[in-house]
């Protein structure tokens, strides 16, 4: 006799989905505080992500800087404000556009990695075979991770900016020209301590996410290799509509502490 299949309305799907969520975040916290931290592991994932990623990071950076300047100036030329390309690149890369563009890369690269890998040791068994031997896969695999990525994404978008701002130097000059000691004098002139903090502090929940959905969609993967497809593609979907839901946050938040 075949079994007649229940679907659940979607609103419960969605409350379990955040009451797992919920448990898994509980775990993660549970399982940093306790003894016998991976340090090997946690190094190894910190050069994965964060070395692994600087090349992908620096040419998407410099040329966002590039094509910045290139849009921007004609329309600031038209207004007579050319002298204020420097001031208006850095703002709104510092700010925004380094920062966000920077995660959605590495939620593309990082966390489609990490539910990939994850979810194959999930189909392959490989997790249960580690709780049979005594290992704790939560802290080894999912702590190690989420840590490396909180604590990598900001990094990289530091150095993202540095990049980018020195792309735009590079496209200014095509046309108008600048030394670049009266650039860098303008651009450390157009930035204040409210434009650094607010965007380091946002790129570390960026991190965050990124790791936390990675290993989440990694770990919860269902049995069978298509599994290990879902886990890569909805760890990438879910990690940056995260990150625009924290950016969209996150300048509410910088709006009311520092520019009103």
């Amino acid at each position: 006799m075949e079994e007649e299949i229940v679907l659940q309305p979607a609103w419960k799907r969605w409350l379990e989905g955040i009451g797992d969520q919920v448990e898994f975040f509980l775990k993660f916290l549970r399982n940093i505080f306790t003894g016998g931290f991976e340090w090997s592991e946690f190094v190894r994932q910190c050069y994965e992500i964060g070395y692994r990623s600087m090349m992908l990071v620096g040419i998407t950076s410099f040329i966002m800087g590039v094509v910045l300047i290139l849009q921007l100036r004609p329309t600031m030329v038209a207004f007579g404000a050319a002298s204020m390309l420097p001031k208006t690149l850095a703002v709104s890369f510092v700010r925004e556009i380094g920062p966000v563009i920077i995660a959605i890369i590495c939620a593309g690269k990082v966390a489609s990695s990490i539910g990939a890998e994850l979810g194959s040791m999930k189909v392959t068994e490989q997790l249960d075979a580690m709780e049979v031997s005594g290992a704790n896969p939560l802290q080894y695999l999912v702590v190690t991770r989420i840590l490396a990525t909180t604590i990598m994404i900001p990094i990289l978008s530091v150095l993202g900016d540095g990049i980018g701002l020195f792309g735009g130097y590079l496209a200014l000059n095509l046309r108008d020209n600048m030394s670049f000691a009266l650039y860098s004098t303008k651009i450390v002139a157009s930035l204040d301590f409210s434009d650094f903090l607010p965007a380091i502090v946002k790129t570390i929940f960026f991190g965050f996410a990124i790791g936390f959905v990675g290993c989440y969609k990694g770990f919860h993967s269902n049995k069978g290799t298509e599994s290990v497809g879902i886990a890569a593609n909805s760890a990438v979907v879910t990690a940056s509509l995260w990150i625009f839901v924290i950016d969209a946050i996150a300048v509410q938040i910088t709006s009311l502490l520092f520019y009103e």
